[in-house]
């Protein structure tokens, strides 16, 4: 949150860095002077988004700028490459990706047979040597089936936990089948080495289209496109509200193949068909589909489906990925599907993972601040995500925290998209290392070493498909991401009965302690929680996948054996035949 005031005492929490002592006299690593008025005023440009926002906006984020004299793999840029592959933001894998539950559900045209390692998968050269670079040794489990299901052209429901790599997983296969056929597909393209808008700009034709809820997502998952992108002829660009309209439409007239955007934005420029034509669309993401999928996106939703029903050929594929995907949800996803689509889903639809400690504590409305600055001081001081349910809440609460000299920032729906990306940096880069926010981070962020948090409000069970424990799964799944562990702490009162039997369901699927004060609340009988089923919605039953021995099976540190998964249950459709992966590269192949 932007202030006028002096910047507070506290200094930065380092990346990685954790802190001593345990009580409220303790202190927070070395200070770094921070002037918030800074954050008012211009700041320096900076290309990437790994070095900070420019005051632009992401659509201004430096990308590989494909020249037609490079041949068929384009020459490395070093500075470029840093900027795309460097570890100083960009999340790590952990050493618990073991954690993530193995038991895979599959229904669909034929079995899915997983790709063990990229090297199965038949990627293209430079996509895999970006894998390399990005540090992913091995697959995920939700990575290693859509792998194979993109490979089949069919549409996918994909759900899987919350931090197992779903943006990677769309991202791989769909860049590395087009690499090949950039030529064929495209659209025409400036030659950017010599532009000049007046005389060369044209009309963007993307290929893909990749439409994401939030500001703040659709800004992540631009930053690992640009990254799989590099050295590609594919060109990514990014369109959402707030940010500057006329950059972004710039951008889009020196061509686009890769377009990740916001539903608002995207509806505005596609009444521009000069400027926007989705007729070449292959592959259309929904990216928290769950969230695209509720009612109050339907009308958008319907006119996004339906230019890129635009398409010049039959030849579209539909993927939507979440973390949850309820009922309602996947009925109105069916509507825009295939009849033959593949439903892939990774553990428990709405689950999360034991990586998270899960600590529910009792607390009267009045006494949320006190306990809250008596919890902060309890611990090391570590990088922390506060959820509160109101956007008057955050302010307060920020207000509240810096006041007590504790380093915080704050973001919510009603602030301008430069504060937002502003306050994200500052949270990033640990300058404040305290974020008070509303649902407005819940969904799909990755934030590295965010080791707690805390749901000072917990959500509201209201009669959205995706609020309740739906929303408290996707709020805990900001920590413990991609085989890291971490923390959740939530605050508990009557107000909260509602949530009360599910979130003690949550709490016993993942093994962890049920407070007394919700000891009413556990399930009758032997105590197992009995959830609703939500692995199907039809009279046919799921194929199933458990494994059969334990290990590290999947994640970017392991992967599995060849008969990791055997087969649990069959369809009651025609029986399916095996899908090999690719052992190589094929760039002649006829879609």
């Amino acid at each position: 949150m932007a202030r006028s005031e002096e910047a507070s005492p506290v200094g930065a929490l380092d990346v990685g860095e954790t802190g001593e002592g345990t009580g409220p006299g303790k202190k927070w690593p070395t200070p770094r002077p921070h002037d918030y008025n800074a954050l008012k005023g211009p700041t320096e440009v900076v290309e990437g988004a790994s070095k900070g926002p420019a005051p632009e906006g992401a659509a201004a984020y430096k990308k590989y700028e494909w020249n037609d004299e490079y041949g068929d793999v384009g020459p490395r840029v070093p500075e470029l490459e840093d900027e795309l592959f460097g570890t100083e933001f960009r999340m790590q894998v952990g050493r618990h990706m073991e954690t993530y539950d193995r038991f895979v559900t599959t229904e669909g045209p034929v079995k899915i047979v997983p790709v063990q390692k990229w090297e199965d998968a038949g990627l293209h050269p430079v996509i895999m040597d970006n894998i390399r670079m990005a540090g992913y040794a091995f697959p995920t489990v939700i990575q290693q089936f859509i792998m194979a299901a993109v490979n089949e052209n069919k549409d996918v429901v994909a759900v899987s936990q919350t931090g197992s790599g779903k943006t990677a997983a769309y991202l791989i296969p769909i860049l590395s089948r087009l690499c090949g056929k950039f030529k064929k597909l495209s659209a025409r393209r400036p030659n950017l080495s010599a532009y000049n808008r007046t005389l060369n700009r044209a009309r963007a034709e993307p290929l893909v289209l990749i439409v994401a809820p939030t500001r703040e997502l659709v800004t992540q998952i631009f930053d690992e496109t640009r990254r799989f992108c590099y050295r590609t002829m594919l060109r990514p660009c990014v369109v959402y509200g707030g940010g500057s309209t006329r950059i972004q439409r710039e951008e889009l007239e020196k061509g686009c193949d890769i377009l990740v955007a916001t539903p608002g934005r995207l509806m505005d420029f596609m009444s521009k068909p000069d400027l926007l034509s989705l007729k070449r669309v292959r592959y259309t993401i929904l990216d928290e589909a769950d969230e695209m999928l509720d009612q109050d996106w339907a009308e958008d939703l319907t006119k996004i489906m339906s230019g890129g029903d635009a398409n010049e050929d039959d030849d579209h594929t539909y993927l939507f990925f979440s973390a949850t995907f309820p009922k309602e949800m996947r009925r109105a996803a069916r509507r825009v599907m295939e009849k033959e689509y593949y439903r892939i889903s990774v553990g428990r639809i709405g689950s999360t993972h034991t990586n998270i400690h899960q600590d529910i504590k009792l607390v009267e409305h009045q006494d949320k601040r006190e306990e809250l600055y008596n919890l902060l001081f309890s611990m090391p001081p570590v990088r922390t995500l506060i959820f509160v349910n109101s956007k008057k809440q955050a302010d307060l609460l920020d207000d509240y925290l810096f006041n007590k000299g504790l380093p915080s920032t704050s973001i919510h729906s009603e602030r301008t998209q430069r504060e937002r990306e502003d306050a994200l940096l500052a949270f990033r880069q640990g300058t404040c290392p305290i974020l008070v926010t509303t649902g407005v981070a819940a969904r799909g962020l990755d934030i590295k070493n965010v080791m707690h948090v805390i749901n000072y409000d917990l959500p509201d069970t209201d009669k959205s498909a995706t609020g309740g424990i739906h929303e408290y799964t996707h709020r805990i799944g900001r920590t413990a991401r991609i085989g890291n562990q971490g923390r959740a702490t939530s605050f508990y009162n009557e107000r909260n009965a509602d949530l009360a039997p599910a979130l003690v369901k949550v709490l016993l699927e993942n093994g962890q302690t049920v407070p007394e004060f919700l000891d009413e609340f556990r399930p009758e009988g032997d105590g197992k929680p009995d959830f609703e089923s939500d692995h199907t919605d039809s009279d046919e039953q799921p194929e199933e996948f458990v494994p059969k021995k334990s290990g590290n099976v999947g994640g970017f540190s392991g992967g599995f054996d060849d008969d990791d998964f055997a087969p649990h249950a069959k369809t009651a459709a025609t029986p399916a035949t095996a899908t090999a992966p690719a052992a190589a590269f094929d760039a002649s192949e006829d879609w």
